[in-house]
């Protein structure tokens, strides 16, 4: 039997950090220690309630700790434009269930269960860096204890936030320097992979009937503006939980990327030098191309996987 790796997911759900959170919740070779949540695609208020609302649905006993409200130097944007006013329209949830909520900061408790654990753990970002980035400023030490940072943020050419930067990357631009600059092995399924990874009106036909969490995923795609319902949704954040959980779908390049943060023009853009014209040394792996059928496979037994 494969042993679980041991992950923390700091996420701002959000309709596609849903679907990612379900897949990663249900997969026994994931071990979610923890959930942190970083202001992004609404208000940290709005999706800190989301998540405990998807806790609730899936009866799952994972804490959960407040983070970052807003960038570590910029003003906060969101992008209700895409997820609706609560960040997860579409679908009425029971009640949050609040006993799982933390009353310490999300960077505090990151820090102790990663410096509490046997073996290393890895941190998925799926919003915003904030968190992450303040972790590794507060508390240097724990870079020792993280196996990997797996992002889903950045582009390797055009953007969805501004002309080149991707929203994540954008939202919090010195955050993202920071996470990348750390020296800790990362990963990045950015705004490319995720524009080829397509659910499809005759997928989600299938998601529907599959169980309770496609049911209540089928609601939420009929909300979400990330692409069109009948043209082809948009699922960047499992992006990232497919790197972990089957790397094979993707092209996979070792390179390195640092972040703009100096440009009015182009602040958050992810600068990924697959030429080698900075002349650094590779810092992350990147996913480059998608084979989108394999994707989709993948995608929709995981879903079938779900509860």
């Amino acid at each position: 039997m494969v042993k679980s790796r041991k992950v923390i997911i700091d996420t701002d759900p959000g309709i596609d950090d849903a679907i990612a959170i379900a897949i990663a919740l249900f997969d026994s070779k994931l071990d979610v220690q923890l959930f942190t949540t970083v202001a992004g695609n609404v208000s940290v208020e709005k999706v800190t309630k989301n998540l405990l609302k998807l806790l609730s649905f899936w009866g799952k006993d994972v804490p959960v700790a407040v983070g970052a409200g807003r960038p570590l130097l910029r003003e906060a944007v969101d992008a209700s434009d895409v997820h609706g006013s609560t960040g997860m329209d579409g679908y009425d949830f029971p009640e949050p269930n609040s006993s799982l909520l933390s009353e310490e900061h999300a960077v505090n408790l990151m820090y102790k269960t990663l410096m509490a654990s046997d073996e290393k753990i890895t941190l998925i970002g799926i919003g915003p860096l904030t968190n992450i980035a303040l972790l590794l400023r507060m508390y240097p030490e724990c870079s020792a204890k993280i196996d990997e940072i797996v992002i889903m943020g950045g582009s390797l050419a055009r953007g969805n936030k501004g002309v080149l930067s991707e929203f994540n990357i954008a939202v919090d631009p010195e955050a993202a320097k920071i996470v990348f600059e750390s020296g800790i092995p990362m990963a990045m399924a950015g705004l490319d992979v995720g524009l080829k990874a397509l659910v499809y009106p005759e997928d989600s036909e299938k998601i529907k009937d599959m169980n309770p969490t496609g049911n209540m995923m089928y609601h939420l795609f009929k909300k979400y503006r990330g692409g069109s319902f009948n043209t082809g949704l948009k699922m960047y954040d499992s992006c990232a939980i497919a790197y972990l959980l089957a790397p094979e779908v993707f092209e996979i390049e070792e390179t390195y990327v640092t972040v703009e943060t100096q440009s009015t023009l182009t602040a958050g853009a992810t600068l990924v030098d697959l030429k080698g014209y900075l002349g650094q040394p590779a810092n992350c792996k990147v996913c480059v191309d998608v084979d989108e059928a394999k994707f989709k496979a993948w995608f929709l037994d995981s879903i079938k996987n779900c509860k």
